[in-house]
């Protein structure tokens, strides 16, 4: 099939060369017309003559368009999800600060090693934490409710996938 369409093309392309360079050889006049209007039946001719037998041939588009098989580069997916993971990790931590709550670590349990990047789990560890002079005074339950909602809100993920460490 590719074989019969790369000859169809180098006809064509043979068949216009030819009437280029009679068309330059040939003197202006009454003769120019009537070989210009017979190389353009010509090129017609070659352009259509192969139209039947392919519409009568069942085509396979699949060897035309060979491009082997695809495959997806697992080193930078892996690094893609990984820099995502970061940045999420960094900005849960941040809101945590902003909050008011000091030394909050927050890691983010996920598949990075997928297309999909799925977060399985976050744990938040408070023991370390610290309280700014301007936050209101709250108990640590409080404290682990502002910070399970922090976290839902901003990853999407239900709070029951929220485990804490005092």
């Amino acid at each position: 099939m590719f074989s019969t369409l790369s000859t169809w093309i180098l006809s064509i392309a043979g068949i216009i060369c030819v009437s280029v360079i009679i068309e330059l050889v040939m003197p202006s006049g009454q003769m120019n017309r009537y070989i210009k209007g017979i190389l353009s039946f010509v090129i017609i001719l070659v352009i259509i003559m192969p139209i039947p037998k392919l519409l009568k041939s069942k085509v396979d588009m699949s060897e035309i368009l060979d491009y082997g098989q695809i495959e997806v580069d697992e080193n930078y997916l892996y690094q893609v999800n990984l820099d995502k993971l970061s940045s999420l990790k960094d900005k849960l931590e941040e809101n945590a600060d902003e909050l008011g709550y000091k030394n909050v670590t927050i890691s983010i349990n996920a598949d990075i090693f997928s297309s999909a990047f799925v977060i399985k789990s976050v744990y938040v560890d408070l023991s370390q934490i610290g309280i700014s002079e301007n936050a209101p005074h709250k108990n640590i339950i409080e404290i682990r409710k502002d910070l399970s909602k922090m976290v839902a809100e901003n990853i999407k993920i239900e709070e029951e996938k929220i485990y804490f460490n005092e």
